[in-house]
């Protein structure tokens, strides 16, 4: 294998997340020329001194993890908003020209900003909680001795050992390798495993393929690229999501249309009417306040928070908010077998010899030995250690060993025995060591067909570290391991298939095998398993074979990249679970990645969401989430933008018909309370189950704009028969209640079918809502606080009349666009 250079200074690397971090050209930064420490360790590590000495000169990497926005943070986000700014100057001035019942809407929106940091608070004390217990812990040498430290707690100059799994978390030198590996694609977009050798510089971001060693801390602190890829990687964020997105999008068009009509409505109030000026103001702010729908980014932000703090309780922690998002609108999930359906250990369950002369007591030392060889063993060498001790100290002696790969299947090891005869053993996958026609395989389908894991001990020929070390080996015996099966996988699976997101496991272990576990789970095409080698390079015939095809095995690491990439460009939205360094590409590739909590440092690193239980049944409940916020959020969407539409369009008519405007801001505001506020908050954060569907500006936009269309129609035209209809002293309070009436009524039947399917709860919700307005109307005191009096009978019932017209045409442009665009 040739060794390539790590990545050179200045050029843009790739975050833990897989987001670009573009560092600055220059020597501190500079991977090739690592800074030369004065007294590098011995083979122990750093002394206790020496550790003292390098913190008290502040060589220490303390650059703080963040795993959210900092408090300060927090209450900027939610204080120093665009509208925020808006609706203070209109609060400011309505409170020096009005009544404070016309200055209500300012409070309500110091309540909504005060919940909405609240609520992010909350958040964030959940992950960072969260991110604690997922914190990695490298093992550093100190004073010969090995131990798990806190990441911050590296000094300049500590050994920090590597093993597979491992990420580098600071800069530094090998100092030790046994076959090291090392996957650079994070940094370097290089997929294929770096060997490193004594001397070579190792890069914070990189993991750890295969074998192990020790490295040199060469740059800690802010001088270690770790610290700023840690920073950007872990950063709690609420953007880069369509959901996000496209209520931005959506606000940017509500500012264009409200800034032109809300002058159009300030000429026509106080220059053409020439009204009295402060209830000219007063009307004029009761025509700009409705039109922005502030409390859409407040409920936004506290779904996602009360999402967090959900899925927190359950060990679940989400390292970007827009992973919840992502699990709604997710219709495939690739799954690891092995930790996912699986659970991690493994019981020998038989050896069984091959050939004739074969000696199983002589076999079973050897396994023993091969089980030593290896520092750090994965769980089916695990296994065989547990069944087969280590032959006595002194016995064998290894002399060279060659690291498991997912990209060759095996691992490998060579030792001096007893008498001093010397030997190298290959133990993995028999497909891989043993020809097509050997008669050894026919007995491994059987086995395989059973569901059971089976590994191949065969005798090398040549060397180990022989890009052909398993031509010619001579197979000795079939090691049989028996895999326990998660009791709550299969349940996971039939959640899946209800809710129409296909499963597609994705294995490196044989075909025959992994669709034997899945066929144990109940999993639908689990008869039909496909040997990865086998399919076709092209990706479109790949993505064909992927969408009709459910269980695959003898997948590379690389492959498994290749088939995320294949269901992604048919338009798939595919979410990745896996816990081992084979998962790290596709992890990283996939829409949504999902990491065990025991897996690997790499693996978790570039998940989005980490199950820190170990549950593969958690997932079911993190789908269910995201799908309750983006379906929660769509529906309350369109009841914020129906009040925007109706109000831009009632603030147009009364400019073009150059008459008052027909509400005050206190009108508005218990409108906007009881059709829009409390409902909203009620309905955001309700059961949803339905899957997230693109286009969310769209969507939302093909109902709001007929309904604010319909509301503000039948709102004018109430108002204006009522200009017509009263006359004299108190004759626009009682025009404005008439209005009022009509407009309560629509918004009414707007939230009535945005509340289906009814429930009891949903059709309380409603009822309390129309009760509420039914008391102002009722109560004296009331009455005169938000100056709502219905005058007479004929104006009232005309007005009610009117309203259910409005509410037919709803019906029936809701059914329309249903219709044509699709639910």
């Amino acid at each position: 294998m040739t060794q390539r250079a790590s990545n050179p200074s200045g050029e843009q690397r790739t975050g833990a997340t897989g987001r670009p971090a573009t560092i600055d050209a220059g020597a501190e930064l500079d991977p090739v020329h690592p800074v030369e420490l004065p007294d590098p360790p011995a083979g122990g590590g750093l002394t206790s001194a020496e550790v003292a000495e390098r913190v008290a000169r502040g060589e220490v990497n303390d650059v703080p993890v963040r795993s959210s926005r900092s408090m300060a943070e927090i209450v900027r986000a939610n204080v120093f908003t665009r509208f925020n700014l808006i609706i203070g100057v209109l609060w400011v001035i309505m409170l020096f020209v009005a009544p404070i019942q016309d200055s209500l809407f300012g409070f309500v929106i110091v309540a909504n900003t005060g919940i909405g940091i609240v609520q992010e608070w909350r958040a964030k004390k959940t992950l960072d909680s969260l991110a604690v217990i997922g914190e990695a812990k490298p093992v550093v040498r100190r004073d010969g001795t090995a131990a798990p430290i806190h990441t911050s707690e590296i000094v300049l100059g500590d050994l920090v050992e590597l093993g597979p799994g491992d990420k580098v978390v600071v800069d530094g030198t090998v100092a030790e390798a046994d076959g090291l590996e090392v996957d650079e694609s994070l940094l370097t977009g290089e997929a294929d495993p770096v060997l490193k050798r004594t001397g070579d510089t190792v890069m914070s971001g990189s993991f750890v393929v295969a074998g192990g060693g020790a490295f040199t801390a060469t740059k800690v602190g802010r001088e270690a690229y770790a610290a700023q890829l840690a920073e950007e990687a872990s950063r709690f964020t609420l953007v880069r999501s369509e959901l996000r997105t496209g209520i931005s999008t959506i606000l940017k068009y509500v500012t264009w249309m409200m800034v032109p009509t809300a002058i159009g409505l300030v000429i026509s109030q106080l220059v053409v009417k020439d009204n009295n000026l402060k209830d000219s103001i007063a009307r004029t702010v009761g025509g700009i306040v409705p039109m922005i729908p502030e409390g859409l980014v407040l409920l936004t932000s506290v779904a996602f928070a009360i999402g967090v703090v959900r899925l927190g309780r359950k060990q679940c922690l989400v390292q970007e908010l827009p992973a919840i998002e992502g699990l709604a609108r997710v219709d495939v999930v690739c799954l690891d077998k092995t930790g996912t359906l699986t659970e991690g250990g493994m019981d020998v369950t038989e050896l069984r010899a091959l050939g004739d002369n074969a000696d199983e007591p002589y076999l079973r030392r050897v396994l023993g030995a091969f089980g030593a060889s290896e520092p750090r063993p994965n769980a089916s060498l695990q296994a065989i250690i547990d069944a087969y001790p280590a032959p006595a100290e002194g016995g064998w002696q290894v002399t060279g060993t060659l690291p498991f790969s997912s990209a060759r299947k095996y691992s490998g090891a060579a030792f001096t025995e007893d008498g001093g005869t010397s030997s190298a053993w290959l133990l993995g996958a028999p497909d891989v060591l043993l020809t097509e026609d050997d008669p050894a395989l026919a007995e491994v389908d059987r086995l395989n067909e059973q569901g059971l894991r089976v590994l191949l001990l065969a005798r090398a020929r040549g060397e180990l570290e022989a890009a052909d070390a398993a031509k010619g080996a001579e197979p000795a015996a079939l090691v049989v391991l028996e895999q326990r099966l998660r009791p709550d996988a299969g349940q996971t699976l039939a959640y899946f298939g209800d809710q129409r997101v296909a499963t597609k496991v994705i294995s490196g272990d044989n075909a025959v095998s992994v669709g034997a576990v899945a066929a144990k789970l109940g999993m639908a095409g689990a008869e039909h398993p496909v040997d990865a080698r086998r399919l076709p390079a092209d990706p479109d015939e790949m993505a064909t074979m992927m969408e009709e095809n459910a269980v695959f095995g003898r997948v590379t690491p690389q492959q498994k990249r290749e088939m995320v990439a294949a269901l992604q460009s048919r338009g798939h939205t595919v979410a990745m679970t896996g816990d081992g360094v084979n998962d790290v590409l596709a992890l990283k590739d996939a829409d949504i990645g999902v990491s065990m909590g025991s897996g690997s440092e790499a693996t978790r690193a570039v998940a989005q969401i980490v199950l820190l239980n170990n549950s593969f049944a958690t997932l079911p409940s993190v789908v269910a989430e995201g799908r309750r916020v983006i379906g929660n959020i769509t529906r309350v969407a369109t009841l914020f933008l129906t009040k925007t539409v109706y109000s831009v369009l009632l603030a147009v008519l009364v400019v073009c018909f150059q008459v008052e405007y027909p509400f005050l801001p206190r009108h508005l505001t218990l409108l906007s309370t009881l059709t829009i506020g409390v409902p909203a908050f009620f309905l955001a954060l309700a059961p949803n189950k339905e899957r997230a569907h693109p286009h969310f500006v769209r969507r939302v936009m093909r109902y709001a704009i007929p309904s604010g269309v319909i509301a503000a129609a039948a709102t004018f035209v109430t108002y204006l028969i009522a200009r017509s209809h009263y006359a004299g002293t108190g004759a626009l309070d009682a025009e404005t209640s008439a209005a009022t009436l009509t407009l309560f009524l629509v918004s009414m039947w707007v939230l009535a079918i945005i509340a289906r399917p009814y429930t009891w709860w949903r059709i309380c919700l409603v009822v309390a809502m129309g009760l509420a307005f039914l008391v102002v109307l009722a109560v004296p005191w009331l009455q005169d606080f938000f100056a709502l009096k219905l005058v007479g009978t004929q104006m009232p019932w005309t007005a009610v009349g009117i309203a259910v017209v409005a509410a037919a045409a709803l019906e029936y442009a809701w059914r329309l666009v249903g219709r044509r665009f699709g639910a």
